[in-house]
């Protein structure tokens, strides 16, 4: 079984109503259907994305455990006062798969409660026709609330997506975001590109060519299992990826052009990148936009393959606005400051001052000024 749990952050009890059994169902002739029924299985999809927050509604979203099967890409939508689910939305309803993940970052959403979403390997198009919104498999979509489900506005899918589907390279790797004051979402898959989208045309899918803003390529050994982050200050603006077996990357977003320009590329080459299939998860803290202030934090597996194994962690800071620039790393002083084993897919969070860095060694560690 499932929960959804709401819990009062300063006593750590569950709030009234909390917790609530996630059970779900949807209409289609889909993998383990029954008479034209899916069910949601919660021994089969696996919570792996954050949860998102839009407008009163708690979204959670399901992939797989590893691609154990029968299981789809779902969206749940909870009142976040009530608890009572509100959404429910399965994007491969007469196919396969379509699991949501993004390397744990949760769905992007704009102010008017849009949400923004990239899946991975599944079904794509109905009836032999790649373009029907039923199954969206290996895309990235626009969702609409509508009534108690969502609706595709507008979606991406690559022109190999087939052959994405037959090699296990998800498009919906890379943790995802909407580049603020922009019209522009910012996808990456285990290809090892970056997809600059427009969010509200975002493209569509044709056999001959990938009909986006822009592609950046990193280069194959870039799986993407990573999470992107923005940056802007006085006068920069950054796009910061770090893939593993890649370097960290900090790629200014031109508003003129709207691309974003690789010539202007910033990139720390310094030993001790991320290696395997677990790429860097990234968070920005800053004063405002003010120069010398933005800090970009990196945690990630130290050493090892976070995919398949607990591994020791390393958090890094570096100057948002020259990445070559390292402030610190918590292995200077590995017997004070050292964390643990890292938590995949956990991104360090920064408030009051404090960076919380959540792990695997059963513990939350907490740095701040001395």
């Amino acid at each position: 079984m499932q929960d959804l749990h709401a819990v009062d952050i300063v006593s750590g009890r569950e709030v009234g109503g909390s917790p609530v059994r996630i059970t779900a169902s949807s209409t289609g002739n889909g993998d383990g259907s029954v008479n034209n029924v899916i069910g949601f299985d919660p021994q089969k999809q696996n919570q792996r994305q954050g949860l998102t927050l839009a407008n009163g509604i708690v979204y959670v979203t399901f992939s797989s455990h590893c691609d154990w099967g029968p299981y789809h890409g779902w969206i749940l939508g909870y009142d976040a006062a009530t608890l009572q689910r509100r959404i429910v939305y399965n994007d491969t309803p007469n196919g396969y798969a379509g699991g949501l993940w993004e390397s744990g970052m949760g769905m992007a959403a704009d102010a008017q409660g849009n949400l923004y979403v990239v899946t991975g390997n599944g079904t794509v198009g109905d009836s032999g026709d790649a373009t029907k919104l039923t199954n969206r498999g290996e895309s990235a979509l626009k969702l609409i609330p509508s009534g108690s489900t969502l609706q595709v506005a507008s979606y991406f899918t690559p022109a190999d997506y087939q052959a994405l589907n037959d090699t296990d390279i998800d498009y919906g790797t890379m943790g995802a975001l909407l580049i603020p004051n922009s019209s522009y979402f910012l996808t990456g898959g285990k290809d090892g590109n970056l997809y600059l989208v427009n969010k509200d045309n975002m493209g569509g899918w044709t056999s001959s060519a990938n009909q986006v803003q822009q592609v950046v390529p990193l280069g194959s050994s870039a799986n993407m299992h990573c999470q992107a982050a923005y940056y802007k200050g006085s006068t920069k603006e950054f796009i910061y990826v770090w893939s593993e077996n890649d370097v960290l990357r900090a790629i200014p977003f031109d508003r003129g052009s709207n691309l974003l320009d690789r010539t202007g590329e910033i990139a720390y080459t310094g030993v001790g990148g991320p290696t395997g299939q677990s790429g860097a998860v990234l968070s920005v803290s800053s004063n405002g936009s003010t120069d010398g202030t933005g800090i970009l934090w990196a945690s990630y597996a130290k050493s090892g393959d976070a995919e398949s194994f607990v591994s020791p962690g390393i958090l890094r800071a570096f100057d948002a606005n020259d990445v070559t620039r390292e402030l610190w790393n918590n292995q200077q002083n590995a017997a004070r400051d050292g964390a643990g084993m890292y938590a995949k897919f956990a991104p360090p969070t920064i408030a009051n001052g404090h960076v919380y860095l959540p792990t695997f060694s059963n513990k939350v560690v907490v740095y701040g000024l001395r």
